[in-house]
């Protein structure tokens, strides 16, 4: 058997230390201790690279240095070797690195699909947007499809009629999940991502 032949079906680059993606095993899990810039490529990725200097509130954000361009370095990675990146649905990086709106592709074959969490079992819907290379939209897999408001939300930001934020017993309101929940990917979706990943281009 080559080398080249004995490579994990797919790297997950940039997960917790805890990650489910740890207990596959046709998956190369990195995460802070591997540091995924070590990576060496060769196989299609599943990037979670860190997104706090990328959303909403990046303003309020104290990331760590050199934690900013993980994520532009992931999206190379995913350009390169074919995959998935995974990100919030307002991330700048989208405009940052020229990634495709919804309904186009950009020069590396890459496209945009817009997901909820909640169809993975989230609690909340958690809004995500996923970065795809290597593989078509007639050919990603199956997507489940569930109904009805998420039981939780990510953080609180609906208001009530006078203007005041949603409390505990106004209609609409919904707990918050933890920030340990916020950050982990539902193991349906880890799953599924790597399903995705595994049918992606096998770069050459």
């Amino acid at each position: 058997m080559t080398a080249e032949r004995s490579l994990p079906a797919v790297a997950a680059l940039f997960v917790r230390a805890n990650s489910i993606y740890k207990t596959m095993p046709t998956v190369d899990a990195w995460d802070a201790v591997r540091d995924a810039r070590a990576w060496p490529g060769g196989v299609p990725v599943v990037a979670h690279p860190p997104c706090r200097s990328w959303g909403t509130l990046r303003a309020l954000a104290k990331p760590r240095p050199g934690e900013k361009e993980l994520a532009v370095w992931a999206v190379a990675q995913v350009r390169k070797f074919d995959g998935v990146l995974e990100h919030p649905k307002r991330s700048t990086l989208w405009p940052h690195c020229g990634l495709p709106v919804i309904g186009e592709r950009d020069k590396f074959g890459g496209w945009t699909l817009p997901i909820f969490q909640s169809s993975f079992g989230h609690r909340a819907e958690k809004a995500t947007l996923l970065y795809i290379v290597g593989c078509a939209p007639a050919q990603i897999p199956a997507m489940p499809i569930v109904l009805g408001d998420a039981s939780h939300v990510i953080a609180q930001s609906g208001r009530n009629r006078a203007g005041e934020r949603r409390r505990k017993g106004d209609p609409g309101w919904r707990p918050e999940c933890g920030k340990a929940e916020r950050e982990h990917t539902p193991p349906e979706l880890a799953h599924w991502l790597v399903a995705l990943a595994q049918r992606c281009r096998v770069p050459v």
